[in-house]
């Protein structure tokens, strides 16, 4: 069904009265608690023992790398396998990497290049979970009309889990130690790992059955081939570029340039300035995804994507450029608002316009650009940053985001 011709009526919070994906969307924030738990514990422990500016920016290619060479590939195998035995496959491996961590913390025997392995082997976690999670949120509805309300959700859930996770790292981190800390955090993915044992549906079961699929081997060239497959669809097109565009102008860069506005705009070196600026960004999303739901106001559309991007890179723009503090503060909650609304809404179109039998190739391409491009977010601001300053760098990644927006949504709207 086309994403434009979504007529029927959105089921307001469907996702939260599904007994299947009720309990998939509190284990999914768990498991991004998480993750950036371990983000906080591992790389100030990096820190501590390497002090390598290096290392630092590996940190984030080593994160998102996976994404860009193998999501089409891992999205291919969600195609072809049972998504609940791939999820657990990330989780498994998310909670390795804790292990491994917490080890080589105990012993005092980490060295840098076991430190990039399980960086990266962290990254592929995220990267398998992705496209499989596609899937299985397309098992849980009855109707299209209740798609984009569980892509919703769980995105807002994800953005819970972003907003905890640095507040309960920390905590672990001074209340019992790095070592303990990473081995309790493996607690927090064995919720979905169990989940994945006792719900029923595979990622194939009601829009494609798996038994009937195709085994055609899967290669990496294959997966790749899916990339020309789509140029008819410029629905499709257009939400992958999209993505792209947010990934490589903004992307992670609010997290990164906090810093250095929260000094631009005398927060204070105390820590609490700089700590409202990121919970304003992380309580606008959370905030955002559940004013949306509930209200029905955004339908899953190209020109509600395009608006609610559009919005965000403008949102962003004035935290860039603002002298006040509170303006700042009331821009980065707007910008978080409306990333959650961009954000699901072009999950949500992906979603419907997706053809059943290349769902899994999709979702891959999708999250190559959405999740991958983000390696080269930190070029991008780098580059700028050392050229003009951080503050400058982001107003015109901002900027960008918002003509780009406009370029994709003259492109779009030529006729298919």
């Amino acid at each position: 069904m086309a994403a434009e011709q979504l007529s029927v009526t959105p089921v307001r919070f469907a996702a939260l009265r599904n007994r299947h994906s009720r309990p998939y969307l509190f284990t999914a924030g768990l498991s991004m608690m998480a993750d950036n738990i371990e983000h906080v514990i591992t790389y100030w422990m990096l820190w501590q023992a390497f002090h390598s500016p290096v290392l630092v920016g590996f940190q984030v290619i080593a994160h998102w790398l996976p994404f860009l060479l193998g999501s089409v590939y891992f999205g291919t195998l969600a195609e072809r396998y049972d998504c609940r035995r791939l999820i657990q496959i990330g989780q498994g491996l998310f909670m390795l990497v804790q292990v491994c961590w917490a080890v080589l913390f105990l012993t005092g025997t980490l060295q840098m290049w076991q430190a990039c392995v399980l960086l990266v082997l962290h990254g592929m976690a995220g990267a398998i979970w992705g496209p499989a999670e596609q899937m299985l949120l397309h098992d849980f509805v009855e109707t299209d009309a209740e798609l984009p309300g569980v892509v919703r959700m769980n995105a807002t859930f994800k953005n819970i889990g972003l907003l905890c996770g640095p507040a309960v790292g920390s905590a672990l981190l001074l209340l019992i130690g790095p070592t303990m800390g990473l081995f309790a955090n493996v607690l927090f993915f064995l919720p979905m790992t169990i989940l994945m044992l006792r719900t029923p549906f595979t990622g194939h079961t009601k829009r494609h059955q798996l038994a009937d699929a195709p085994r055609e081997r899967v290669t990496m060239r294959s997966a790749i081939g899916v990339l020309a497959s789509l140029r008819s669809n410029r629905h499709l097109i257009g939400m992958i570029v999209l993505a792209g565009l947010v990934a490589v102008t903004i992307g992670n860069a609010l997290q990164g340039s906090m810093p250095a506005m929260a000094a631009r705009l005398g927060a204070g070196p105390d820590g609490l300035g700089y700590g409202v600026l990121l919970f304003a960004n992380g309580l606008g999303g959370v905030v955002g995804g559940f004013v949306l739901e509930a209200t029905g106001f955004l339908r899953p559309t190209l020109k509600a994507a395009m608006a609610s991007t559009a919005l965000y890179g403008a949102a962003t723009l004035v935290f860039a450029v603002s002298p006040w503090y509170p303006l700042a503060v009331v821009a980065l909650a707007a910008s978080g608002f409306a990333g959650i609304a961009s954000l699901s809404t072009a999950q949500a179109v992906v979603q419907l316009e997706a053809p059943p039998d290349r769902r899994g190739r999709v979702f891959g391409v999708y999250g190559m650009f959405a999740s991958g491009l983000q390696v080269g977010n930190g070029v991008t601001i780098g580059g700028l940053g050392a050229a003009v300053g951080i503050p400058a760098a982001l107003a015109l990644c901002s900027g960008a985001l918002v003509v780009g927006t406009g370029i994709t949504a003259l492109y779009t709207r030529r006729r298919r």
